[in-house]
């Protein structure tokens, strides 16, 4: 069950495939300001400088979509696959298999289109929810080897076009759970999971997968047991003849207590069942409420985590979570997120398509994830309509068609249909690709990486304005341009998707083309590779001071010659930290020491405190430092001892305020302005 390396013909700057060139010609556009010279202009520059580590890519889960389709007619499935995972297509390469809890045989369904994902258990004939003592993860009578038909057969479909697999559980079997049902508790900010079922939770989880591989041939890679496990969204609600009402999906709450207890129930399942896969954790619905649990677990439940997996339908504290991932040395990833961005359903109204662009944007510069994931671009288009759940209609899924098609439909009478979200969205799939780096850029709007051979770059701008706007790449923090480099713009707008502009030659290192309003634009530049001498702001040998955001005073060794405090920025040596590397080339998880260039001692962390101390001429993670940036201009230092972060305590202001460390929390008492003072 070896992974497998997908070979991808995507868009390039070369050539587009013959789908969506349909054989037109380059279509001429304005290469310059002057041609325009009242336009909006904004200058981007890439920094190679500060290199992510290497995109695994762009995924989506199964689930729904997964469940309501997989018995269509094959003509329909085969338009649905080609438009995620084939080439022309969104030309995703991740999957994350959902583990179906399942209600019990006597619950009539009442979930969402797709949602009663089949469980892998077998009941006894006659069983009732009354019923929850008789699974036995040991007895092979009680698995269903046949279970989830739908949802297998696109596994079978993709699995050559696939990376990564993920598999994850939205809630255990009813016979697991404190209410009976799977679409939550009755309570739902009370654990849903019974203490009792942890280790057949895990067992379960751990059985569904090895299963799952043996089957298909597949090798998952990541588990994650959970699914916005510590929120109060999953309730079930009964009508008067005692029936399920309420509830829509599968969910289960699980605070950060019971979160641990799965874990260290998990791993020893996972390698008892003979699986290689790693666990993800814990697939919160956004950044701060990731980073409230992650930091209730202990050392031990954390180390159990192999992937840190969180969902961005909140955009708050992004950063914290990012430095939480660097902190311990973990892989991140963006692991779901869906929306509407608009006003109802439309499949030719461009905010939808500009929502989502930047909302990428947003999540590659913030968060730094190493894949970023649909929950699923295929949305039933019933429940999208007008009338449909949504009075107004929405527009979640770059994809929609009806979850209600028989054997005996066509693409005529379950048409498929996409919107423009399915066209920007494209805009990042087909030009950062798996192996690629991402790199800084100084524009909120834009994201930017190096090709994996670093011979080449790509840039993607989003332009959410009603007016073109001139878009300037500066290159010059390439270390080689060359003489034929260029760059090749391709536009997605009202007018037309993925359209390929003629190329640009760099000019004095630079390139200008109009984005028209509206529009997501890539940028293929080839021709450059490398990182200018000048480029890097953190440079070894270089002397620095560290001022605060928040505070607007410096780093200063106070005069104990040990403490740490803020001070008025006159430059003195007690401000000044000389910087070596400790760990080179290791991108932006590149481990830094400062010290003072006057008597060596050396920036570290004792006891959670910050301080001044003799540097001994050893490695020591006390007085190594993490940086990292949004591209803005200022930087979060982690320390790689404790996984605290460099602050102004209490948020202080006054001079001689003291310098203490605390855990991530995107603050601006947390980010400090490094500027360079070597003389």
């Amino acid at each position: 069950m070896a992974r497998r390396t997908r070979d991808r013909r995507l868009l390039t700057a070369t050539g587009l495939t013959a789908a969506l060139a349909t054989g037109a010609a380059l279509i001429p556009g304005p290469t310059s300001a002057a041609q325009a010279a009242d336009i909006p202009s904004v200058t981007v520059r890439p920094d190679p400088s500060y290199q992510q580590e290497r995109f695994e890519g762009w995924g989506t889960s199964l689930v729904w979509f997964a469940n309501a389709t997989g018995d269509y007619p094959p003509e329909i499935r085969e338009k649905l696959a080609q438009l995620l995972f084939g080439d022309d297509g969104l030309a995703l390469n991740i999957a994350r298999y959902n583990i179906g809890g399942g209600n019990a045989p006597d619950v009539k369904d009442y979930l969402r289109a797709g949602g009663a994902v089949e469980g892998w258990w077998k009941a006894p004939a006659g069983t009732t929810r009354e019923d929850t003592d008789w699974w036995d993860a040991e007895d092979p009578a009680d698995w269903n080897e046949n279970a989830d038909a739908t949802q297998r057969w696109w596994v079978d479909r993709i699995k050559k076009d696939i990376t990564h697999w993920e598999t994850f559980s939205n809630s255990p079997p009813w016979f697991m759970t404190v209410s009976g049902y799977v679409s939550g508790g009755f309570d739902a900010t009370a654990d849903q999971l019974r203490t009792e079922s942890v280790d057949d939770f895990a067992a379960y989880l751990a059985g569904a997968t090895e299963r799952l591989e043996k089957a298909h041939g597949i090798e998952v890679d990541t588990v994650d047991p959970f699914n916005e496990p510590n929120t109060p969204y999953w309730s079930t609600r009964l009508g008067p003849d005692g029936e399920p009402v309420g509830g829509r999906q599968e969910g289960a709450h699980m605070g950060p207590e019971l979160q641990e207890k799965v874990l260290h129930a998990l791993a020893p399942a996972l390698k008892k069942a003979g699986t290689g896969a790693e666990i993800s954790a814990m697939d919160e619905t956004n950044p701060s409420t990731f980073a409230r649990n992650w930091n209730a677990y202990s050392p031990e439940a954390r180390a159990l985590v192999g992937q840190m997996n969180v969902h961005t339908y909140g955009t708050g504290q992004r950063t914290t979570v990012r430095d939480l991932a660097k902190a311990g040395d973990k892989r991140l990833w963006m692991s779901e997120v869906e929306g509407d961005w608009g006003d109802g359903q439309s499949f030719t109204d461009m905010r939808p398509g500009l929502g989502l662009a930047q909302r990428i944007v947003d999540d590659l510069r913030e968060l730094e994830p190493r894949a970023w994931v649909f929950w699923q671009p295929v949305e039933d288009y019933d429940n999208m309509k007008p009338g449909g759940e949504s009075a107004a209609g929405g527009n979640w899924g770059e994809i929609q068609l009806p979850f209600g098609c028989t054997a005996k439909d066509t693409l005529e009478t379950c048409p498929v249909y996409t919107n423009t979200k399915f066209d920007t969205a494209r805009n990042f799939t087909h030009f950062i690709k798996p192996g690629d780096r991402l790199i800084k850029v100084d524009d909120t709007s834009s994201a930017a990486a190096v090709t994996k051979n670093g011979k080449g770059a790509s840039l993607v701008h989003v332009n959410s304005t009603t007016e073109a706007r001139n878009v300037t790449l500066d290159l010059s923090g390439f270390r080689t341009i060359g003489r034929n480099a260029t760059v090749t713009p391709v536009v997605t707008s009202a007018d037309g998707k993925l359209e390929r502009r003629e190329p640009i030659r760099v000019t004095d290192r630079a390139a200008t083309f109009t984005v028209p309003a509206q529009s997501v634009t890539s940028f293929v530049v080839k021709g450059v590779s490398g990182v200018a001498k000048d480029a890097p702001l953190l440079r070894k040998g270089h002397t620095y001071t560290l001022t605060g955001v928040q505070s607007g005073k410096a780093v200063t060794v106070a005069d104990d010659g040990t403490s740490l405090v803020v001070g008025s920025g006159d430059g003195s040596a007690s401000q000044q930290w000389r910087l070596s590397a400790v760990r080179p080339d290791d991108g932006v998880r590149q481990r830094y020491a400062f010290t003072n260039p006057v008597d060596g001692r050396r920036l570290a962390v004792r006891d959670d405190v910050p301080v001044a101390e003799p540097d001994t001429g050893e490695r020591d993670p006390a007085a190594e430092w993490i940086m990292s940036t949004t591209g803005d201009g200022t930087w979060t230092l982690v320390n790689a001892a404790t996984g605290r972060l460099l602050e102004v305590g209490g948020q202080a202001t006054h001079e001689g305020a003291a310098v203490t460390t605390w855990p991530p929390n995107s603050g601006s008492n947390q980010r400090w302005t490094v500027t360079d003072v070597t003389d």
